[in-house]
């Protein structure tokens, strides 16, 4: 193997919520029509953004886990983001 330094690029930041507090993921689903759920293939409603492009598992525990982002910065905005249109409705 050489000795050039090897060329990284950050492709997807995972980040895990703690809402602390139960979420009603039916009523979600019906607010937003840009969630999925189906909870007798996947326990998690999933919720895309467009702008950061990412995917939010949202669970009835609170825990929720977002991936897609590419850095730190722009997964912090898309947690605020899912948070602040849930507590919208």
């Amino acid at each position: 193997m050489s000795k050039k330094k090897p060329l990284i690029s950050i492709q997807n930041i995972v980040a895990s919520v703690s809402l602390n507090q139960k979420i009603d993921l039916q009523r979600i689903v019906e607010k937003f029509p840009q969630t999925e759920y189906n909870p007798s293939i996947f326990p998690g409603l999933v919720f895309r953004l467009k702008k950061p492009k990412t995917a939010t598992l949202i669970f009835g525990t609170g825990k929720m886990v977002c991936t897609g982002a590419k850095s730190e910065k722009e997964s912090r905005s898309a947690v605020e983001k899912v948070v602040k249109e849930l507590r919208s409705k």
